[in-house]
């Protein structure tokens, strides 16, 4: 089992590359897609805002930070903020490879990222996420966010705020 404390969070790009970004994207979107019950066979099956994020992850996230969470030489998450706007920045794309799971990795990267959002001059981090990702919920509520009025209507969405 790896320690809690071999999780580091670097900004993305990394230095010498090799960071699994795409990878990291193209899974997230994948089983986010299978558990809404509609199940692609791969990358080219995604919505084109998916698709254009795993191809091109540094077009889609211009401006915004993207972390990644390494183990080791491996990336084992990653998670983009989005610069403030009228005070809020956005948590989006949290993901930790399956294999890493248990490990700290997404509580290392969601600290780094609320930090980051504060750095920028956000007063709070919000998010989304769907209901039936139990785990995930419970990570956001330890770590100080709470529900609160919806800015996406879709059904099962649950929108989360914290001050940073």
């Amino acid at each position: 089992m790896t320690d809690r404390s071999e999780v580091r969070v670097v900004d993305w790009p990394a230095p010498g590359g090799g960071d699994r970004l795409s990878a990291l994207l193209a899974d997230y979107h994948l089983r986010t897609e299978a558990e809404k019950g509609a199940p692609v066979g791969g990358v080219d099956g995604l919505p084109d805002r998916y698709r254009a994020e795993v191809l091109d992850p540094a077009a889609a996230f211009a401006g915004h930070t993207v972390l990644v969470a390494r183990v080791g030489d491996t990336a084992a998450g990653c998670l983009v903020v989005t610069r403030p706007a009228d005070g809020d920045a956005e948590v989006k794309r949290l993901w930790t490879d399956p294999a890493f799971r248990g490990r700290g990795v997404a509580s290392a990267l969601l600290r780094a990222g609320v930090a980051r959002a504060r750095e920028a001059g956000a007063r709070t981090v919000r998010l989304s996420v769907w209901e039936w990702r139990a785990d995930a919920v419970a990570l956001y509520r330890r770590l100080g966010f709470t529900v609160t009025d919806p800015w996406d209507d879709r059904p099962q969405l649950l929108c989360m705020r914290r001050p940073v």
